[in-house]
């Protein structure tokens, strides 16, 4: 599955289950590269954010998607930050074989 479908599919899911959900798109620019418009520190910002009852952060991989430093930035920073109020933070990176675990944190 690759990451479009599988972004589409995890946001399905989240709407199933009565979760509010974001995900910046990138914008094409006129040199056919891709960017998310964005300012300050977003380069590596996971792909959405949902809330419900807590917020979490899910950055969404193919099952062979490589974790840029950006990400990995981004990710540990903001599971340092919620730890006081998550057990173990609420940023994850899911791939499709992680179905079953995300259906289990959405429902």
């Amino acid at each position: 599955m690759n990451e479009a479908d599988f972004l589409k599919s995890v946001i399905d899911l989240a709407h199933a289950y009565k979760w509010k959900v974001i995900h910046f798109r990138s914008a094409l620019r006129k040199d056919g590269t891709y960017q998310t418009p964005v300012q300050g520190d977003g380069v590596g910002f996971p792909d959405l954010i949902l809330v419900r009852e807590r917020v979490i952060f899910a950055e969404l991989k193919s099952e062979t998607g490589k974790i840029s430093e950006a990400q990995v930035e981004w990710i540990t920073a903001l599971n340092v930050a919620t730890q006081e109020k998550m057990s173990g933070g609420n940023t994850y990176i899911w791939r499709p074989s992680d179905w079953d675990q995300i259906v289990e944190i959405l429902k």
